[in-house]
């Protein structure tokens, strides 16, 4: 029970509260337009701030197997690669949170934002592959092997490797536990793009050893001067792709 002591404290209290906000109300119309605005600008930039968080900002090329850098690559591809994670062709608790509910008319201005991004690349990491598994790498990526009916990656990805406009990515200066993982998820199903689903394809033919030779191989090349998408495809695809017929199709 609250006695007669207790009871003065609390209402002593009220009144104190009840002063202070008073004084904050009433002096606000006063000062108020003398504080300093702390809301955030409104811009895409503010906006993809979330994405910068994992992806890395200003001239931080990140190497994480989990968070593939994403600046400079094709607005199509991008923008392919946010749908799949909307409509669960890809499989990320964060980016399907992120991506849900977004309209493809801003999932696209956030891609066409982040393809604009042109950061250098940091040096490739030393290697610890044996030469012959970087030799094979090598071999795949620029020639194929045709014996297993495996294309070369510079056919589809470009022949610097650094992709192709409007919807093939680079692949040059991956992170090699990423394209290992990539390949895992085609070859699972955890990971699938419109059909003809090529890479998916790609990755049932290729072993395990290629893969590694393959991922290796990439993560240790180092990355022209100029990293920038192709503008169109140097020859015609070895195979069927829909996500470029998709991304063609688009505005």
């Amino acid at each position: 029970m609250i006695n007669q002591l207790d009871l003065r404290r609390l209402s002593y209290g009220m009144r104190l509260v009840s002063a202070y906000l008073l004084i904050a109300f009433s002096t606000q119309g006063a000062y108020g337009a003398d504080l300093p605005q702390r809301r955030p600008a409104d811009t895409l930039e503010q906006r993809v701030i979330a994405c910068v968080a994992c992806h890395g900002k200003e001239n931080r090329a990140v190497r994480d197997a989990y968070y593939p850098r994403i600046a400079g690559k094709p607005a199509g591809y991008l923008y392919n690669q946010l749908l799949n994670f909307r409509d669960g062709r890809r499989r990320s608790p964060a980016m399907t949170y992120f991506a849900d509910n977004l309209p493809d008319d801003y999932l696209r201005e956030i891609a066409t934002y982040f393809a604009a991004q042109h950061l250098p690349y940091p040096p490739p990491p030393a290697g610890n592959a044996p030469k012959p598994v970087i030799e094979r790498g090598r071999e795949l990526v620029t020639a194929g092997d045709a014996a297993n009916g495996i294309p070369a990656c510079a056919a589809c990805h470009g022949d610097s490797l650094t992709g192709v406009n409007p919807s093939i990515p680079g692949l040059i200066g991956l992170p090699r536990d990423y394209v290992n993982a990539q390949f895992g998820a085609w070859r699972i199903g955890a990971r699938r793009a419109a059909a003809p689903d090529c890479m998916a394809e790609i990755a049932r033919r290729l072993s395990a050893a290629d893969v590694t030779a393959v991922s290796a191989y990439l993560a240790t090349a180092p990355v022209p001067d100029n990293a920038l998408p192709a503008g169109k495809a140097a020859r015609t695809l070895p195979l069927e792709c829909g996500s470029v017929a998709q991304t063609r199709a688009q505005p």
